[in-house]
């Protein structure tokens, strides 16, 4: 409960400051007209609210459906954002049913080298495919080289790691033997090298 109050109320400065406005209105005028009527008189507020109540009355209407609007809108986009991601996990799940060697080979480098981040050229095919399909993230550090072409840093996202074990990446259980070894070696992507220069570089 406490982080959704915390993000409702998250804004940035003038959003935060018509909020609080609108909350303050809303609640002033609200106790203005909710009150009993021997406090206002008490504090000599009576005659006011009684020549003024229209205009307080249309004043908490307007600061109450305000902050309707922003709660609305808080979960609309709680739920929309929640549709994102079971989608994006949809697509995750299909297509790490379908990977194709060149694809799988990828993913594989990052176990073989035992790195969480590597450098991989952008306009790669199987770069671009598990960019698309949200396995992979670019984290930036662009580079242009005139032979290679560019290159960034790449992870494997966090909603891909759960599916991407073993099986999946066809690597052998425990230490691989010379056989298994030299046919990692022989699948391994013909960009493996610009991945590696990241650690080399290091």
């Amino acid at each position: 409960m406490q982080k959704v109050k915390t993000q409702i109320f998250k804004a940035s400065a003038p959003k935060q400051l018509i909020f609080s406005s609108m909350l303050w209105l809303a609640i002033v005028s609200g106790a203005l007209l909710f009150v009993p009527a021997a406090i206002l008189e008490v504090v000599h507020l009576d005659k006011v609210v009684s020549a003024q109540s229209h205009f307080i009355g249309l004043t908490f209407i307007i600061g109450i459906a305000y902050l309707i609007t922003q709660v609305v809108n808080y979960f609309l986009d709680e739920a929309i954002s929640s549709l994102r991601v079971k989608r994006a996990t949809v697509v995750i799940e299909e297509k790490v049913r379908l990977l194709d060697p060149t694809e799988r080979a990828l993913l594989r480098e990052f176990f073989l080298q035992g790195e969480t981040v590597l450098t991989l050229p952008q306009n790669e095919p199987a770069v671009q495919s598990l960019l698309t399909t949200n396995i992979i993230e670019h984290l930036g550090n662009q580079k242009h080289y005139a032979i290679q072409g560019p290159t960034a840093d790449y992870k494997i996202s966090m909603r891909a790691r759960i599916y991407l074990n073993r099986q999946v990446l066809r690597l052998p259980v425990g230490e691989p033997s010379q056989e298994e070894m030299q046919n990692l070696i022989k699948a391994r992507p013909t960009f493996a090298h610009i991945s590696g220069s990241r650690k080399h570089a290091a």
